[in-house]
């Protein structure tokens, strides 16, 4: 099969307090399809970054008494050591949106944008906040929705109905208190319209192309994606403003706007070509990112939680469309929302689990597994602790861990220089054969449909039907007939070599896991996604258990741990 080239951009996280489960939720499908299309011989570029520019992060640095850049760096360094060393994300590279080679791609693609007819300065009434003494960007603002009457809409999004708004589209528009971290009287919440020029994008000249960019596409999205844009699109395209009045951003390459800055939600998305830039040229050929932006046959995933649709579907599109070279989404892989235990996250609040304090207390692997299967594709799922505890040590463990561990572990004791298949294979080992070599083709293809937990049930039907086999072979009880030997030991044969295949299998999901299974087998050569030819002999090196179980003291101490932060 021909090497594709394969991009994938995962969400850039916002640089202004610790990652929560709810953000893992939307970024994991990334790395599933990175390690899988690396297994399958493809070229494959996995970016991401830290989104790190916003009135957000200027405010909370006002009010500390640092520099942006002081809470940018704390939290980007953060997310890179939960991210890569604790979830193990194969990122080809995790950079940040506060470079100088960021900067410079926003700006070329700007002003590529102004020459083209597709950027223009209007001056038009903005919302000013009197006791800041700022406008306001719309992600700083709340107030009702005018479409659903929700009370609680951003200014740019509205959670309720998915519309995409503008701050100043808000009923009785208010400062956001929860970005504001403090009481403050809500007389200074109050919000005021003054006059202000700036940049807009002329989405209103791109709604025909992104109408045909959205029939062509949107078959390759997930539900929740396609029926936003779809709607959106429906309502036609106003343009929208893409530069604030702050000093913390990307400045405007243009005289006369020194005061100015690029606005966020544009010069964010264009992270995903300035990590791609920053990526050949740290390896050492400054044009490889062609390969994936400008060679058609390239396909590229984005990856990300559902309040990124917008961004991906609509803006993200109508930038690369405006420039007219560069290739645009293939598949968009959007998650529902992730709440905790009845509840939105909420870093205010204090509510929520913390992927900093997540990762010092639990295995990686069981939140990823956890999200994998939780039903995150098509619905919202709440995230209750005995809920994970439950199905950690029933699924991961109890169908997983424990077939690796019992069947490796007796392979080792009773038969220390290996096992081979010394007699015929009967139906049962033939058809768990057969099952295990049909995997690889079916979850491939849910993988890259991004059907990760389906992808999972394939792999679950291996794991229960290869423990009905050791139940029922018994070999505890044969090993003791020596006329039997050869029996055991050709069952035994069948299971390892069907746990070797689990191995590559699970890679994607569970790579540390898979990492130990070839250990315990002894596997020199490198991993490909096919199943594996049967060896003559396996040798088992020392077995370990794969995942601890999970306490309900475990549990309980996070229920208090809880109670603690929110009292």
């Amino acid at each position: 099969m021909k090497k594709r080239n394969i991009f994938i951009g995962i969400a850039l996280p916002y640089a202004n307090g610790s990652l929560h489960l709810g953000h893992v939720a939307g970024f994991l499908g990334g790395d599933i399809l990175a390690r899988y299309h690396r297994l399958i011989g493809d070229n494959v570029l996995l970016v991401s970054g830290s989104d790190c520019y916003g009135t957000p992060i200027a405010v909370e640095a006002a009010e500390r008494g640092v520099q942006p850049e002081e809470i940018v760096n704390k939290y980007h360094d953060e997310f890179r050591e939960n991210l890569i060393n604790g979830l193990q994300f194969s990122y080809d590279i995790y950079t940040k949106t506060a470079t100088e080679s960021h900067a410079k791609v926003v700006q070329e693609i700007f002003l590529d944008l102004y020459n083209k007819g597709y950027l223009y300065t209007k001056t038009e009434k903005a919302l000013y906040s009197p006791f800041l003494e700022r406008f306001l960007p719309d992600r700083f603002v709340e107030g009702t929705c005018p479409k659903c009457k929700y009370p609680d809409a951003r200014g740019d999004q509205c959670d309720q109905c998915g519309s995409f708004l503008d701050g100043t589209d808000l009923i009785k528009p208010r400062i956001n208190s929860k970005i504001l971290q403090r009481d403050v009287k809500d007389e200074d919440l109050r919000l005021e319209f003054r006059e202000s020029e700036h940049f807009y994008l002329k989405l209103s000249a791109l709604e025909e192309k992104l109408q045909k960019f959205i029939e062509e596409k949107s078959g390759l999205w997930r539900a929740n994606a396609r029926g936003f844009a779809k709607s959106f699109i429906k309502q036609g395209l106003k343009d929208r403003a893409i530069t604030r009045d702050t000093g913390w951003g990307i400045p405007i390459p243009l005289p006369g706007y020194e005061k100015k800055r690029i606005y966020v939600w544009f010069e964010a998305v264009i992270g995903y070509l300035s990590a791609s830039k920053l990526w050949a040229k740290e390896k050492g050929d400054k044009d490889e990112w062609k390969d994936y932006w400008l060679n058609k046959d390239a396909r590229h995933y984005y990856v990300h939680g559902k309040d990124n649709i917008p961004f991906h579907t609509i803006i993200w599109p109508a930038i690369l469309l405006a420039e007219g070279r560069l290739n645009v989404p293939d598949y968009i892989f959007s998650s529902e929302y992730l709440t905790f235990e009845g509840k939105q996250f909420s870093k205010s609040r204090g509510w929520g689990v913390w992927l900093p304090s997540f990762l010092e207390s639990f295995n990686p692997e069981t939140i990823r597994f956890y999200l994998t299967v939780s039903g995150l594709e098509t619905s919202d799922t709440d995230f209750i602790w005995k809920d994970y505890a439950h199905l950690v040590n029933s699924e991961l463990i109890g169908k997983f861990g424990n077939l690796v561990h019992r069947a490796l572990s007796f392979s080792k004791k009773n038969f220390p220089e290996g096992v081979e298949v010394t007699s015929s294979l009967d139906k049962d080992a033939k058809d768990l054969l057969e099952l295990t070599k049909k995997a690889f083709p079916k979850v491939g293809k849910l993988i890259e449909e991004g059907k990760f937990r389906s992808a999972w049930l394939e792999i679950k039907r291996i794991l229960e039907h290869g423990n009905r086999f050791v139940d029922k072979k018994e070999p505890w009880s044969k090993i003791k007939d020596e006329e039997k030997r050869e029996e055991v030991q050709t069952d035994l044969a069948v299971i390892v070599h069907v746990i070797r295949s689990l191995g590559i299998l699970v890679s994607p999901f569970l790579p540390t896991a898979s990492k130990k299974i070839k250990k315990f087998l002894s596997c020199k050569e490198e991993d490909v996604w096919e199943y594996p030819s049967f060896s003559k002999k396996i040798k088992i090196e020392r077995v370990e258990i794969l995942y601890q179980r999970i306490e309900e003291e475990e549990i309980e101490k996070q229920y208090e741990l809880l109670e603690r932060s929110c009292s």
